[in-house]
């Protein structure tokens, strides 16, 4: 070989070799996105037991642009302002409302649970508020579990198999996010235009309205300087416990209190378990404020809220019907995932404390 020829050998092989280790670089960003955009739909609609095994795969693929884009822009947004998890559940229940107010309109549509196996079953009709046009106990239901399981929980197990300084940091550039939003916008307009998913609904134009406005209150609370002041998340260490309760408490309260929100069949049920929400809330947030508390709290406690999804799996039915065979293998199903995400996060936080 030539001298030039060497030269030219040489420069191929160096490009070479800096673009791989790039190349690997942006492979390794985008693995927890891909990650939370499958999770998300998942923990949304099948955590709990709302398909069929067989369906689920399908279930993921169409509804992972809406849940999963959805879960990254407001993961992303409280990473990139420091805001933490205040600001993420601020989202998450900015996201329910435009979802089930605006999207499918589930929270409008007394009749969006007629087709399914849930007729029978669902409380809305004596809890409902004719002024308001919504049900309280669906209300409820709709919104908590749209914060609890399609946005906190996938973010939290997603974060957990991170390294510490993966998980507090940005996942995405500016391409990135517009790629995301627009993947968002596209899912949702799907589920709007599907006559499937509103079921031939459409919401008045006052309850539009009103249900914009909330989005739009919970929003600018959400950006509020006041949670980037003190962001609980710059307190998050993988170290013991000094101050803050062991993870299994916090995980056990939001079990015990996901199930009894789940219960609800009446007003009654609704008055406990906006007072059960309400007490959960108060004592998260103080234990979070005390030293020691980890990801291995937060973990803990939107695994109470899995676990709690996993164990309805086995009382519900799915929407569509299904032999008593196929439902149990679709719950163990539930149960095994539940169990292998959970535990796989688990494991990951003990090697690195």
């Amino acid at each position: 070989m030539t001298h030039h020829g060497q030269q030219r050998a040489g420069v191929a092989e160096a490009g070479q070799q800096t673009e791989v280790p790039g190349a690997g670089q942006s492979v390794r960003r985008l693995v927890p996105v891909v990650a939370l955009l499958l999770l998300a739909p998942w923990a949304a609609e099948c955590s709990w037991g709302g398909f069929a095994g067989t369906d689920m795969l399908l279930v993921v693929v169409v509804l992972a642009p809406m849940y999963g884009g959805a879960a990254i822009l407001i993961r992303e947004a409280a990473r990139r302002t420091g805001a933490g998890w205040p600001m993420i559940l601020l989202l998450a229940a900015g996201f329910g409302v435009f979802q089930a107010g605006l999207v499918d309109q589930s929270l409008f549509n007394p009749d969006f649970l007629a087709d399914t196996e849930f007729a029978d079953l669902s409380a809305a009709d004596q809890t409902r508020i004719p002024w308001l046009g919504i049900s309280a106990q669906e209300a409820v239901s709709f919104l908590g579990n749209h914060v609890a399981l399609t946005i906190c929980a996938p973010i939290a197990i997603v974060e957990s198999y991170l390294s510490p300084a993966r998980r507090l940091r940005p996942w995405l550039r500016a391409p990135g996010l517009v790629a995301v939003a627009a993947l968002y916008l596209l899912g949702s307009l799907l589920i709007f235009t599907d006559d499937s998913g509103r079921a031939g609904f459409l919401a008045s134009p006052g309850q539009l309205v009103g249900a914009a406005a909330v989005v739009a209150a919970l929003i600018v609370v959400a950006a509020l300087p006041r949670w980037r002041r003190r962001p609980a998340d710059a307190r998050l260490t993988d170290r013991a416990p000094a101050g803050a309760p062991r993870p299994a408490l916090p995980g056990v309260l939001v079990l015990v209190g996901y199930l009894a929100v789940s219960m609800q069949t009446n007003w009654l049920g609704v008055a406990v378990a906006v007072i059960v929400i309400a007490g959960l809330a108060v004592v998260l947030v103080r234990w979070s404020g005390r030293a020691g508390w980890g990801q291995g709290h937060v973990l803990a406690c939107v695994a109470g809220a899995l676990v709690g999804a996993a164990v309805l799996a086995y009382l519900v039915p799915p929407y569509a019907p299904a032999s008593p065979g196929e439902a149990l293998v679709s719950d163990v199903l539930v149960s095994v995932i539940t169990v292998a995400l959970l535990s796989g996060a688990y494991a990951r936080l003990r090697r690195q404390g």
